[in-house]
């Protein structure tokens, strides 16, 4: 088991840009498939995005390709979420999570660990 921890949500203007981190801690970091989800009030927890264990293969939610970038750093025990030209609907708690087995999948309840999660709010 791993424990992980977001950080880098805030109130943002619509078209801004953010980047979340999530910091894991561990020394299997390196053998963990690493997911963001995210939660907006009164909705189920979503997939954003995801990224193999190398890194080399990452997948995205339609509602983000070509805005949000998902990143990791198997040296730094750290995964990112770049999130540019963000718009309210992008407002969610965004909680990072860990898969320890397979493949990236969508689903969350695929994933085992999860983060507490950050807010993100942008307005309009």
């Amino acid at each position: 088991q791993v424990q992980l921890a977001e950080s880098g949500g805030g109130l943002v203007q619509a078209g801004a840009s953010l980047r979340l981190s999530c910091a894991v801690s561990g020394r299997t970091f390196s053998s963990y498939i690493m997911g963001w989800f995210r939660q907006a009030p009164g909705k189920e927890r979503a997939f954003v995005a995801g990224i193999s264990r190398s890194g080399g293969q990452t997948a995205y939610a339609d509602s983000v390709k070509g805005r949000f970038a998902i990143s990791r750093d198997n040296t730094k025990n750290t995964v990112y979420l770049q999130m540019n030209s963000l718009t309210p609907e992008d407002t969610a708690v965004y909680h990072c999570a860990a898969r320890g087995a397979g493949v990236i999948l969508t689903t969350p309840d695929a994933f085992s660990s999860w983060g507490q999660g950050t807010q993100v709010t942008v307005s309009s």
